[in-house]
């Protein structure tokens, strides 16, 4: 005669297995009272405007360079310094701001999959609200 497992379905759960699932209800409740995601993908929105802000004035530089119409101020230099130093600092904020919501999707995958283990959790323990 086959018995039912103590963690099988419909079955109470053992005193001990009560308190593990409580430990590990705490832990996840403080992990996700904050979701770090959401601080990553500020970083990256502040990056995307600063990248944005440099790449116009890059542009605007260029412009002023190579641009057609009548020059007012006569090109100096040979390397155009102005330029090059706008357009690194847009493709850095660029490279800045992928990292930073590359890293927030990540994030919020892990933080989606422990709110869902949070969830079957309080379930399980009888504190849904």
């Amino acid at each position: 005669m086959a018995t039912a497992s103590a963690s099988g379905p419909g079955s109470p759960l053992s005193e001990s297995e009560v308190e593990e699932l409580r430990r590990e209800h705490e832990r996840l409740s403080r992990e996700l009272v904050a979701r770090k995601s959401i601080d990553e993908v500020r970083r990256g929105s502040y990056a995307s405007f600063f990248a944005t802000v440099a790449g116009g004035l890059s542009a605007k530089f260029a412009w002023d360079r190579w641009g057609f119409g009548p020059h007012r101020v006569p090109v100096t230099s040979k390397f155009p310094f102005l330029f090059a130093l706008a357009l690194l600092l847009s493709l850095a904020c660029l490279a800045v701001a992928a990292r930073a919501f590359i890293r927030a999707r990540s994030l919020m995958r892990v933080e989606d999959r422990d709110y869902a283990r949070l969830k079957w959790l309080q379930e399980q323990l009888g504190i849904v609200p």
